[in-house]
Order: structure tokens, then C-alpha cells, then sequence
């Protein structure tokens, strides 16, 4: 962008050649303006950056946010928590009309303190959220056609695009219009205060909550769009959809609590009107209690006694519990919980416990509370089963693998001791990987994010093993990469004597028996148990790094098997001689002794070499202690002695002058293992 903006001001401050007429005057050139150069340029600036890509954003100057940015990925999970806290609180404001001893209702001032200085609060968020939207880049739509398109970072396209969406709903939502209902409004009003707040109920939930609940899903989807998941665990995610339905409970329960006060005012009105011109529907209220001629209407119409829903003098319809209309006299966190409960059982039963009247509003609001109970618990259901079996599935996978592995064993009628080893060994996989797919999963990823993985879960096994603590760090990428892990269980055999040697093994946990018989020599045989640090397999690092090797495989030396479980990691022919052809970089001496020192193959035939000589000088101790006049043995310092000698000698320089080939084998009469061949780690490719 910079550059381009930098070539735009590159040419128009270039001097051009000066024009001539036919005479060869000059012609005078106008002078430019400077108000139009410095308009043009800026205006070129302003069209090249108007568009940017989300990975270019960071580098602009200036105050618009980045949609797809960390910053709005975390205000929205704030804001959608402050949403469902408002939409929670709102129904509460319901529960302020109480019912006093003295047959009127008025407002509780100190939860009305209370829920609106929350419902203030949470109304902030709902502030903040206006200012951020007007600072927030959007995707251009002529952008979309490949990727993720370009951002529009101009704000005064951004204010204009969102004046035309969503402006107007915001605002509304942000409005603080229950505070000024029951705080400038309800107080004032003469009459029924149960009537003045239903009729705020349906203007509050018209006009301000279902936007409110309007504004949840468009951030859900944004989420979905973004993440590619809500919740980023499964029992996140049913949590949050019961937190739905424990949130419609709320609302249900508290429109039953409002539907009961003014039935029981309706109620007194039934009452009211029989003993009229007595009394008015102003004595319903608390604060024309003091009214002349209330007290003794209060007296002389027991009206406490005909209005108790037992007596069957007034149909309560689904108020006609004893409890529910004694519940609006209660404390406020005693009706907010037996509402509530109402309502989550309401829901549950689908209405099924409801036996309503023939009143028009209590009829809407059962049919209404049954429709959204039986919507609300299919989603609830559908949506737990899902995030429930979605833990599950892998544990499910395996099992119906099991099932088909254990038919597959009886159909073929396998012994009992291999369907046992195949029962072992499965379990075992599922309890190291739990079914997943780890190969699979990081083929997938970049080539560098799966060199960075496999260096972090191979590097610290890596340098336990010897041979590979001394190679530099561009060597132990390239083996962390091409490693794979190998599980095996009691008894396994890594390895057989005589096999062809397809993998190089590490041993990371369990121990192993390391045995050869020499290729099956009678009367040889030689084990040792190897553990965590060593290595199984080293014929097939020999032929790595022997160009000179055809592509046959060789054949391995000893039996490797496990004697517990067993966790390797494996380095397959071909990729060990991919890893091989860097060994050379390293100094070969080096290299050399620490492949003889932790080579079992080497620690047997420097075992049986010893055997060997400490057996030839055993004999040869024994032949010079034999007496000097024995028939056969020539006199000390005779001419057969000097000849022996001098034969020995000539046998030895023509050993050393064969070089390593020469040792390949010790004399055959001690019947000795045979040499392992010694990898050369400096040969060239030819």
C-alpha cells in the first residue's frame, strides 16, 4: 500500500521536458495549483488505503477495529455475557408490585433500588457496543470473491452502513426505559398499580426485550463464523443451552407472578363493585390507604375471605393455589424462587399441569407457555445429546471397533492366547492416543506448525538416546519430524533374529530382551535387556549410510522383545536414509564410539573377542609352561623357536596391511561372533 501511494507522489513531483513551439520558443506552462496537487494526493492516499486485508490492518495508524481481530473476539464473548445478565434482569422488575396485609399493592423501594441500578449497569455495555460498532471495519462485498476479502476502513462508510443497519435497533435496546417506568411513571399513577405495570410489561417486551433477545443470535452466528464453534468445549456448550432454558423459566415465572397480583385485583374489583358506591378501585392502592371512608369499607366487606381462592366465589383458573396467591406477599427472593420453579416445571410438563378459565388472557398465556416449553425443550434435549455424544464419540468409535474385532476373532476361530494379545494391545492404544489419529491430525496442519509439534513432543525423547544428543539442532528437526511412535505390548517382538529390518527403534518407556543365537550356532547364545535411551535395529543405520548398499534390506542380528509395554519411536528404511545422508556433517570419530559403545550387537562381539583371547592366552600360558625336552616343542632360542616367531610376526603385518576387512572375523577355531560391520560415517557419495 505504501508503495504504491510512494509512486503515486514519485510521479506527480517528476519534472516533465518543457514543450516548443515551430519557432522553437518555449511555451509557458501554467503553474499547478497547490490546493489541487495536495487534494489530488490526498485523495489517492485515501482511495488506496480505504481497502485493506486483515493481515495489513496492524500496520495502519488510526482508531477502526478489526473485526476478525483478538480485541473484538473478546468484547463480543463480554457483551453476549452482559446480554443474557440483561435479559435475565429485565423479567425482575415484575416481581416489584406487592401485596400488602391491608388489601393494596405498591412498589418495594429497595429492590427497585436494586434491580435498577444492575439494569443501569448492564445498559453501559449496551453504550459501549454503539461506540464500537461505529469504529469497527467491515468486509467490503466486492471483495468476497476469493478469500476473506478486503476491509472497508473508511469511517465515514463504516458510520453510514451502520446508520442503515442495526443503528436504530442498538439504540433502542440501549434505551433505559424500565427505570423510567417504575421510577417516574408507576409512582405517579393514581389507580391500579398492577395495571399500570401489565401495561408496561407489554410495552417492555415489545420494544425492548425481544430486540434484546433479537441481538443474541447475530452474535452467536458471528461467533460460529469466526471460531467455528460457540463453545469450545462440549460441556460448555450444553451448559450454555440449559442456561436458555433456565432463562425462559425466569421469564415464564415471572409473568405468572404479575398474571397473579392482577388476578387478585381483579378479584377485589369483582367485591368492589357489589358493595358499591362504597368503594372505588382507588382503595387498591397503598397510598390512598388513608382515603376517608376506606377503613371501614375494609372492615365491613371481608373481602380477605372472599377472595381466597378456596372459597370458589371468584374462578383463579391456574392461580387457584392457595400458595400462589400467598406468594405475592411474601419476600422477594421467596416469590422470585417459587416462580421461578413454576416456570421450569411449566416448561418441562409442556402445560400439561395447568387447568385454566375461559378468560381470554390466561388462555393465550398457557397456550404461549406450552408452545415455547415444547419448542425450547426439544432444543434443550436435542442440543445436550449432542454435545454429550460428541464426548462420547470417540469412546463409542472404539467400542463398535471392538465389537467388530471380537466377531472378526470368532468367525476365524483364532486361539484364545491371540484374541488375548489383540485384546491387550487394543487397550492399550486406546489408553495412550484415546482414539485419535495423531498422524492424521497433523497432516492436515502446515509443514512448519507440524515440524514445531513434533519437536516439541519428540525433542526431550530425542536426546535421551545417545546417538542423537550430539547432532545439532537443523539434524534433531529433521528426525522429530519423521519419527513415528510405535506401541507394543508384553511379549511383542520388535524384532526377529534372521528378519529383514524394515524400522530403526528408540525405546522412550518399558524394557525389552535383547537375545542372539548367531544364526542359530549350537551352543551360543547371548541376551541382555535394554530400556529407556537405547536403540534396536542399528543393522539398518549401517546400510543407511553405505551408498554402496543395494536396496535390499539387511537382516537383523538379534530378537528384540518387549518383557512390559512398551512406547518407541520409529524411523522407517527410507526416511532413516534420508536422515543418514546428513550424519556426515558430524565428526565421525565421535560418532563412531558412541554407536560402538551403546550398540548391543557391538557389546557381544567385544564380549566374545575377549572370551576369545583370554581363551588363546590361556592356551598359549599353558603351551610355555609345558616342559622343554617335551617331544615337539622346539628349545628356547633354537632355530625353530626364531622361526615361529618370525612367522607370527609375518601373519600379523599382513592382518594390519587387509585393514578393517581383515578383522572381520577372529580365528575360526575359537568358534567367535562374527565382526559387526562399522558404519563409515565420512564416506562420499560417488
Amino acid at each position: 500500500m505504501n508503495s504504491k501511494a510512494a509512486s503515486v507522489q514519485a510521479d506527480d513531483g517528476e519534472a516533465e521536458p518543457p514543450e516548443v513551439n515551430r519557432n522553437g520558443a518555449h511555451i509557458p506552462k501554467p503553474s499547478p495549483d497547490k490546493g489541487t496537487t495536495a487534494n489530488t494526493g490526498n485523495y489517492l492516499k485515501t482511495k488506496v488505503l480505504g481497502k485493506v486485508y486483515s493481515e495489513d490492518f496492524s500496520k495502519l495508524k488510526h482508531t477502526i477495529l478489526d473485526p476478525r481481530g483478538q480485541g473484538i473476539r473478546r468484547w463480543s464473548k463480554i457483551f453476549l455475557a452482559a446480554s443474557l445478565v440483561s435479559l435475565f434482569v429485565d423479567p425482575l422488575f415484575l416481581f416489584l408490585p406487592v401485596v400488602s396485609g391491608d388489601v393494596c399493592i405498591d412498589v418495594s423501594l429497595t429492590y427497585r433500588t436494586i434491580i435498577t441500578t444492575i439494569r443501569s449497569l448492564v445498559d453501559v455495555f449496551y453504550v459501549i457496543q454503539i461506540l464500537v460498532r461505529f469504529r469497527t471495519a467491515y468486509v467490503a462485498p466486492s471483495s468476497r470473491v476469493f478469500g476473506r476479502g478486503e476491509l472497508e476502513t473508511d469511517s465515514s462508510k463504516i458510520a453510514l452502513r451502520y446508520l442503515r443497519k442495526g443503528f436504530w435497533v442498538d439504540l433502542l435496546v440501549a434505551l433505559p426505559l424500565p427505570q423510567v417506568l417504575f421510577w417516574v411513571i408507576i409512582p405517579n399513577v393514581e389507580g391500579s398499580v398492577v395495571a399500570a405495570t401489565t401495561k408496561s410489561l407489554w410495552f417492555l417486551f415489545l420494544f425492548q426485550y425481544i430486540p434484546r433477545v433479537c441481538l443474541v443470535f447475530p452474535m452467536e452466528s458471528q461467533f460460529v463464523e469466526t471460531t467455528g464453534v460457540l463453545t469450545e468445549t462440549a460441556w460448555a456448550g450444553a451448559a450454555y443451552n440449559l442456561l436458555n432454558y433456565m432463562l425462559a423459566s425466569n421469564v415464564s415465572g415471572a409473568v405468572f407472578y404479575i398474571l397473579t397480583a392482577q388476578r387478585l385485583e381483579a378479584c377485589w374489583n369483582y367485591v368492589c363493585n357489589l358493595d358499591k358506591p362504597n368503594c372505588t378501585s382507588q382503595f387498591f392502592n397503598c397510598r390512598m390507604i388513608q382515603k376517608p371512608g376506606r377503613a371501614d369499607w375494609f372492615q365491613s366487606s371481608n373481602i380477605t375471605n372472599l377472595c381466597n381462592p378456596t372459597t370458589g366465589i371468584y374462578q383463579f383458573g391456574i392461580y387457584v393455589n392457595p400458595s400462589t396467591v400467598a406468594i405475592t406477599s411474601v419476600a422477594f427472593i421467596n416469590k422470585f424462587f417459587y416462580c421461578f420453579w413454576w416456570g421450569l416445571q411449566t416448561l418441562s410438563c409442556i402445560g400439561q399441569n395447568l387447568n385454566t378459565t375461559t378468560y381470554e388472557g390466561e388462555m393465550l398465556f398457557t397456550i404461549i407457555v406450552s408452545t415455547v416449553g415444547l419448542i425450547l425443550l426439544v432444543l434443550l434435549i436435542g442440543n445436550m445429546q449432542r454435545y454429550v455424544l460428541s464426548t462420547m464419540k470417540r469412546l463409542e468409535e472404539w467400542r463398535i471397533k471392538r465389537i467388530d474385532i471380537e466377531q472378526w476373532m470368532e468367525h476365524r476361530q483364532l486361539p484364545q492366547e491371540l484374541r488375548q494379545s489383540v485384546r491387550k494391545y487394543d487397550q492399550y492404544k486406546w489408553s495412550a492416543t484415546r482414539g485419535a489419529d495423531e498422524e492424521s491430525l497433523l497432516q492436515d496442519l502446515p509443514v512448519d506448525l507440524r515440524r514445531q509439534i513434533k519437536r516439541h513432543l519428540c525433542l526431550g525423547h530425542v536426546r535421551r538416546v545417545p546417538l542423537f544428543d550430539e547432532m545439532d539442532e537443523t539434524m534433531l528437526d529433521a528426525v522429530c519430524e519423521r519419527l513415528k511412535l510405535e506401541l507394543c505390548t508384553e511379549g511383542t517382538f520388535l524384532v526377529r533374529e534372521s528378519d529383514p529390518v524394515h524400522q530403526m527403534f528408540f525405546i522412550i518407556r518399558g524394557n525389552l530382551e535383547s537375545n542372539t543365537t548367531d544364526g542359530g550356532r549350537p551352543g551360543f547364545f547371548n541376551s541382555c535387556q535394554i530400556g529407556p535411551g537405547d536403540f534396536c535395529g542399528e543393522e539398518l543405520l549401517t546400510w543407511a549410510l553405505d551408498p554402496r548398499l543395494g536396496a535390499t534390506l539387511p537382516s537383523s542380528t538379534r530378537s528384540v522383545q518387549a518383557i512390559t509395554e512398551v512406547e518407541a519411536f520409529a524411523l522407517i528404511a527410507d526416511d532413516l536414509k534420508f536422515v543418514s545422508s546428513q550424519f556426515r556433517k558430524l565428526h565421525s570419530a565421535k560418532l563412531r564410539h558412541i554407536f560402538r559403545f551403546y550398540s548391543h550387537h557391538w557389546r557381544s562381539w567385544a564380549a566374545c573377542f575377549i572370551q576369545a583371547a583370554w581363551r588363546r592366552h590361556k592356551k598359549f600360558k599353558k603351551a610355555a609352561q609345558l616342559s622343554p625336552h617335551e617331544p615337539g616343542t622346539p628349545r628356547p632360542g633354537s632355530f625353530w623357536d626364531i622361526f615361529a616367531e618370525r612367522l607370527v610376526a609375518s601373519a600379523r603385518g599382513d592382518a594390519s596391511s587387509r585393514g578393517p576387512e581383515s578383522d572381520s572375523s577372529i580365528v575360526d577355531t575359537d568358534n567367535s561372533l562374527l565382526k559387526p560391520k562399522d558404519p563409515d560415517f565420512l564416506i562420499d557419495d560417488e
